[in-house]
């Protein structure tokens, strides 16, 4: 990670991607280190793809660990893709005087998820003069690029004091 001690989570997390996502296993070793960051999050052992402020794409590989008793990719591990996914494009783009933190998640489980899966967040990086409520989306595709989920998760974004 970078020295700089006044940059943002988000600027870290950003500048390590710069450097590693053009290397050989780059993408892989930032999504481990994301992970680390965030022990939850690297359970389901996601695969950063594309990484740019207000934009998000990751890649989930179907393996057992991550299914249910109906061979389908587990709901919580689904809801785990799309935080990290909403929280990557939404933090990435935060300037050091920003925090944000998760309020609130929704999932809405639209078709049995199988196979290997893509999940997209894109949003706008808003203007933070105090606290601001923020809500983004993160549709969750199949291989076969019908959404199986779509997620809504809330952040509160404040200037730190």
């Amino acid at each position: 990670m970078s020295v700089n001690k006044n940059e943002s989570p988000g600027e870290k997390i950003l500048a390590t991607w710069q450097k590693l996502k053009d290397k050989p296993f780059g993408k892989k070793l930032f999504s481990r280190g994301v992970g680390r960051m965030a022990p939850y999050t690297g359970t389901i052992k996601a695969v950063v793809t594309d990484l740019s402020p207000g934009y998000c794409k990751n890649f989930l590989k179907e393996k057992k660990s991550n299914k249910n008793h109906l061979r389908s990719i587990h709901a919580v591990a689904l809801i785990n893709l799309g935080e990290m996914t909403s929280g990557l494009a939404v933090l990435s783009g935060m300037s050091s005087q920003i925090r944000g933190i998760l309020t609130k998640m929704e999932m809405e489980y639209i078709k049995k998820a199988k196979g290997d899966l893509i999940a997209e967040c894109r949003c706008e990086i808003p203007e933070v003069e105090d606290s601001l409520n923020y809500e983004v989306e993160t549709f969750i595709k199949d291989s076969s690029g019908d959404v199986v989920a779509k997620g809504t998760f809330f952040w509160l974004l404040s200037r730190k004091s």
